[in-house]
């Protein structure tokens, strides 16, 4: 028998907001791969574009400012995303993706934090 998957989608990432026409923002996500939804993003301080947030660096994307509510392919060009840039509002911790640079617990920890400095909680369960 096929198992049948089906992808994460923003009601999995987001459990909660104020109000979506202050929370959210419509960004320009950095061309070169695709983003899933939940994808932790950080800013880059020279061109205003998003990408994953990393965990070192120094072009401002080290700080994690954002949350993608629907995947993005941004693979061939830049693309247009909606994320969560600030709060009040809640995401289940479980459906969020880091960059390969975040792999271990102190450096998610950190993540969530700055998140959470926006008012964009993580939450186990929502």
């Amino acid at each position: 028998m096929t198992v049948l998957q089906q992808p994460a989608t923003t009601g999995d990432v987001l459990k909660y907001e104020v109000n979506p026409n202050y929370t959210r923002e419509t960004v320009t996500l950095l061309q070169g791969m695709p983003y899933p939804v939940g994808s932790v993003l950080g800013r880059i301080s020279a061109s205003g574009k998003y990408k994953f947030a990393t965990s070192g660096g120094s072009d401002g994307a080290q700080t994690a400012s954002a949350v993608l509510l629907y995947a993005v392919d941004a693979t061939l060009a830049d693309a247009t995303g909606i994320v969560v840039a600030r709060g009040p509002a809640i995401v289940s911790r479980s459906a969020l993706a880091y960059d390969g640079t975040v792999d271990d617990g102190a450096k998610i920890t950190t993540k969530l934090g700055q998140l959470a400095s926006l008012g964009i909680l993580p939450r186990d369960t929502a």
